[in-house]
C-alpha cells in the first residue's frame, strides 16, 4: 500500500527512522562538555578560595590584592571570583571576610562580640573618652594642628592622649601648617582604618557633632 506523500504515519525507510537520531547524538556531547567545564570551573575556584583562607589564617597582618594574586599566581579577575566564592561559603560560619585600608583578614562575625565579651574581658581594650574625642576630630578634620584639636574640644589636650595614638600608630604628623611657629599637621594612618574595619576614610559614619565636645580629659 502506498502513503500519501503528505502523511505523517511511520515508515519502512530506514534512513528516514535513523535521521533524528542522529541530530540527536551530535547535541549529547556538546551538552555534556558545557556541564563538565562548568564543574571542573566550580571546582577550581573552589579550591583557590580555600588557598586564599588558608593564606589568611596564617598571615598575621591583613594581606591586599597585590600579594594574593602574587602569591597563587591568580589574575585580577580570578581573584575576584575566588574572594566572591569564599565569601559565600563564610556566610554560613562564624567567620566573615572584612577588607580594610591594607587588606583582606579573617574575623568574627559581629553578632558574636557580646560573647566574646563576656567570656574573655581581659581582651576588650578601655580607650578614653578623652582618647575617643581626640581620634575623632583627627579623623573628620584631618589634617589638622594640636591647637586646632584644642579648638574643637574646647579643652586642653594631653600629651599622654597624643603618645598613645602614636604608639597605636593610629596617627601620624605629615607636614607642617604654615603658621607662627608651623605647627605640625595630624593625620591618620591605615593602621587606624584596619583597627575599626574600615577600608576608606569614606566608611566612617556621618560627622558628629564636634564643636559640642566638651569634656574634660581624664
Amino acid at each position: 500500500m502506498s502513503v500519501p506523500a503528505n502523511s505523517t504515519a511511520t515508515t519502512d525507510d530506514p534512513s528516514e527512522s535513523l535521521a533524528a537520531p542522529k541530530s540527536t547524538a551530535t547535541e549529547h556531547p556538546a551538552t555534556s562538555n558545557d556541564a563538565q567545564s562548568i564543574a571542573d570551573s566550580h571546582a577550581r575556584f573552589e579550591t583557590l578560595s580555600r588557598y586564599v583562607e588558608v593564606l589568611l589564617h596564617a598571615s598575621e597582618t591583613p594581606l591586599n590584592d597585590s600579594q594574593l594574586r602574587r602569591h597563587l599566581s591568580l589574575s585580577k579577575p580570578e581573584l575576584e571570583t575566588a574572594l566572591l566564592v569564599l565569601q559565600q561559603r563564610l556566610s554560613t560560619g562564624v567567620l566573615q571576610l572584612n577588607h580594610s585600608a591594607t587588606g583582606y583578614r579573617l574575623q568574627i562575625t559581629d553578632r558574636y562580640s557580646g560573647l566574646i565579651q563576656k567570656v574573655f574581658p581581659q581582651r576588650l581594650e578601655n580607650l578614653s573618652q578623652a582618647l575617643l574625642e581626640t581620634l575623632s576630630v583627627v579623623a573628620y578634620r584631618q589634617p589638622v594642628t594640636r591647637s586646632d584639636i584644642e579648638q574643637i574640644r574646647g579643652v586642653t589636650v594631653s600629651s599622654n592622649i597624643l603618645r598613645q595614638l602614636f604608639d597605636k600608630g593610629w596617627i601620624v604628623e605629615k607636614g607642617y601648617k604654615e603658621t607662627l611657629g608651623r605647627p605640625a599637621l595630624l593625620h591618620t594612618t591605615p593602621e587606624f582604618l584596619d583597627a575599626f574595619g574600615l577600608a576608606s576614610l569614606d566608611e566612617l559614619p556621618p560627622l558628629p557633632d564636634l564643636g559640642a565636645i566638651s569634656q574634660p580629659e581624664s
